[in-house]
């Protein structure tokens, strides 16, 4: 199914460092991610975001601290497992998942163009 441009360009896609990661209990695939995009509260202070991605069978939760990676922030948020995930990461494939990640750091909250 096709897509028009100005649906396309609603999909925020940014930047994010993950700061923390650890596995779903009950799981073998989620792991729980908490992501920085770039957002602060009122008081300057870094909010990370929490991500539960199923990607669990390609990482370990130590490999994935401050690793850059792509993500949707602007889907409504999703229980998983009674988890609140507030964005999806990119991956390729789809029995062990590839994370798309930009070839050089650039600050979190980066938009993809």
């Amino acid at each position: 199914m096709a897509i028009s441009y100005d649906e396309f360009i609603k999909t925020e896609l940014r930047v994010g460092t993950i700061r923390a990661a650890e596995r779903v209990e009950g799981s073998d695939k989620l792991i729980r991610l908490s992501v920085d995009i770039g957002e602060t509260d009122e008081a300057s202070i870094e909010r990370p975001r929490q991500i539960v991605a199923g990607i669990g069978k390609g990482y370990t939760p130590e490999d994935l601290v401050s690793r850059q990676i792509v993500v949707v922030i602007n889907l409504e948020p999703r229980k998983l497992m009674g988890l609140e995930s507030q964005g999806m990461l990119l991956a390729a494939g789809a029995d062990v998942p590839v994370l798309l990640t930009p070839d050089r750091e650039v600050p979190p909250g980066s938009v993809i163009k």
